[in-house]
């Protein structure tokens, strides 16, 4: 009999038959062993127990103590399981797809009622009596024609559909948990009880299309959770307790923001609360640009397709641009336009008008940018994942042997800023070139390692992050961390050889020549929409004194008071704070509850006895404790705190 070699993590290796299993590899070195193995790792590929191996090899048996093949798995058997316990309920239903994605799973089913709360309960219980049951996880691989008589004959349409979407080359897996049966690539666990009973959840129930086609049938989607234990469990369910009250789309109810509506999807109608935020935002920006040495400019938003074909955007990005058609007075056909989805092409056309000398290099432009992108209506997401938006956008053009020197200066302009707003420390990742991508492979060459080099010389070691760079150039992608551990990619700064190429732009060098200069793509903040989220959900709708859109509500006791309350507001607004009188007849707790609710920073109380004393008694958002201040200190110490850091 032929024989194959194995090695093991600890250099060793064996020979075994050609088609021996992960299961019997695991049962010969221990029954101990074989009882906890869940899966194997072989040639870095994740193996099921059941699959022969019919090759020269390494090999990892994998336990639940291996976190991440331990994951992958409980999450993708109980997506089964799930599947099995809704189909023991409902027996009509139909199934479709279960993922495996973030920290848990999903699974689409054709159902005519919709599930509810109560259903989820009940699936949850038929689920934990699957797993005590300790069913035998198998698999086959099966024919693709005996595979369809069987989808056929047990009336599931969507898994004959699914195996005329799997190619040709690929085996078709039959996987069975007990006696119910599903179409999977696998891996899966040996048995239901190696799943931990404890460690899930299910958490909602949502629409979708199958496939994501919205002409496609309409499915409801399950979404559970999944750790290795308990106290995982309970943590993560903690983090969602935490992020759901920091969730952005309830705290701009609540501190009326913003709202969004259906004739205008993915675009935000900013309230005056909310734009005070955002001109805030963006007026501090301004001022860190211009002291930067950037000069701001002003680009269309509608511009012709001419424009977009010659920069290599009407190829690569046609997609995701809004295309608008008009009938040209004379014209023999529609002209064609697009809104604009970035403003670098514009940018450059800026640069190319009148000549530029090698003196002028570094040019730093900026703009903020109003642009357009179709994002699926599925993928909307609050005014984080828009389609009308505006960027801190900037392009710097400068010679190659400036490319360090400026990717330096960057960071640092960008360490800057974020500090401001209360970032104190940012990760960096290197995203290297696509697939799609403008530009040969010399060029990539040379962009890639200019960037490289840059960043290692401003003192990082980033990330590498493997094709995930724009068609035209390698990017960093700057990432914040929140006050509850979530990543939040923000800025980016990318090297572009091609579009100044495209483009034809060029500037008179020392020798008298003309060269092409290095285009630096750059963005802080990136949208503004965006990061006005990650803020708001940073600090939980507390956002800091100088951004915070009503900063102080002066909130009378008695009518006595109204006319001080008057006068402290008018000393507040000469001090440059943001002060709204609330002098309405309702009980202070009730004003305190309503403002507090809205997150107002400072809310001064006046009665009586601050009346008499020219005082107020100052309640700060979360503490219960107040203050009793002269009108002077208080107007001092507020004026301060609504200064903008870099104008302190």
């Amino acid at each position: 009999m032929s024989q194959i070699t194995l090695t093991f993590p600890d250099g060793r290796a064996a020979d075994y038959p050609v088609g021996v299993t992960p299961a019997e590899i695991a049962e010969g070195i221990s029954k101990s062993l074989s009882k906890k193995a869940i899966s194997a790792t072989v040639n870095d590929a994740h193996w099921d127990l059941a699959w022969p191996i019919e090759q020269d090899a390494s090999i990892a048996i994998n336990t639940m103590q291996d976190e991440e093949p331990a994951l992958e798995l409980i999450r993708h058997d109980l997506a089964h399981v799930m599947a099995r316990a809704v189909q023991t309920i409902w027996p009509d239903v139909k199934v479709t797809i279960g993922p495996v994605r973030d920290f848990g799973w999903f699974y689409d089913f054709d159902r005519e009622e919709p599930f509810t709360p109560e259903d989820l309960g009940t699936i949850e219980a038929e689920m934990k009596r699957i797993i005590a049951a300790r069913d035998p996880v198998r698999t086959e691989v099966w024919p693709r024609d005996r595979a369809r008589a069987h989808y056929e004959a047990t009336e599931e349409p969507y898994k004959v559909e699914l195996l005329d979407r799997i190619p040709g080359d690929e085996p078709i897996r039959m996987y069975w948990h007990g006696d119910w049966q599903d179409l999977c690539r696998g891996p899966h666990l040996q048995h239901t009880g190696q799943i931990p009973a404890d460690a899930f959840k299910l958490t909602r129930v949502s629409s979708a299309y199958w496939l994501g086609d919205n002409t496609r049938p309409q499915l409801q989607r399950i979404y559970g959770i999944a750790f290795r234990n308990r106290d995982d469990l309970r943590a993560h369910l903690k983090f969602l307790e935490e992020a759901e009250a920091r969730d952005h789309r309830r705290l701009g109810r609540e501190m009326d923001l913003y709202h969004m509506q259906e004739e205008a999807p993915g675009q935000v109608f900013w309230h005056p609360n909310g734009w005070t935020i955002y001109t805030t935002l963006q007026d501090f920006v301004r001022r860190k640009q211009r002291a930067g040495g950037y000069v701001e400019v002003n680009t269309p938003q509608v511009v012709d397709r001419k424009l977009w074909v010659e920069s290599g955007h009407w190829e690569k990005y046609q997609e995701n641009m809004f295309i608008v058609e008009v009938d040209e007075e004379h014209a023999r056909e529609k002209a064609v336009n697009a809104l604009k989805p970035m403003n670098c092409p514009c940018h450059v056309q800026i640069f190319n008008q009148g000549l530029k000398s090698y003196r002028d290099l570094p040019l730093r432009m900026a703009e903020f940018g109003s642009c357009a992108r179709y994002e699926p209506s599925g993928a909307l997401h609050g005014i984080m994942r828009v389609r009308g938006f505006t960027q801190d956008d900037g392009h710097i053009f400068c010679r190659e042997d400036q490319i360090g020197s400026e990717t330096s200066t960057y960071i640092d302009f960008l360490s800057s800023i974020y500090r401001d707003l209360g970032f104190e420390n940012f990760k960096v990742k290197f995203s290297t070139r696509p697939e799609v991508r403008a530009g040969s492979d010399a060029v990539w060459d040379k962009a890639e390692t200019a960037l490289l080099d840059a960043t290692r010389a401003a003192g990082i070691e980033p990330e590498v992050n493997p094709g995930e760079g724009a068609f035209y150039g390698p990017k960093l992608e700057f990432v914040l961390t929140d006050a509850i551990g979530r990543d939040w990619q923000c800025g980016t700064h990318q090297v572009d050889f091609v579009l100044p190429e495209r483009l034809d732009a060029s500037y008179i060098g020392e020798d008298g020549d003309r060269h092409r200069p290095v285009m630096l793509h750059r963005a802080t903040l990136g949208s503004f929409e965006r990061f006005i989220g990650i803020l708001i959900e940073e600090h939980a709708g507390r956002l800091p004194f100088w951004l915070a859109p009503r900063q102080v509500v002066v909130a009378s006791i008695v009518s006595e008071a109204d006319n001080y309350v008057r006068e402290v507001v008018e000393a507040l607004t000469a001090a440059g704070v943001r002060v709204e009188a609330d002098i309405r007849n309702e009980k202070i707790n009730y004003k305190v509850r309503e403002h507090s609710l809205s997150k107002v920073p400072v809310i001064l109380a006046i009665g009586r006895k601050e009346v008499e004393d020219r005082t107020v008694t100052l309640r700060r958002l979360g503490d219960k404790a107040t203050q009793v201040l002269t009108l002077d200190t208080v107007t001092d110490g507020l004026g301060a705190e609504a200064t903008p850091p870099d104008l302190r």
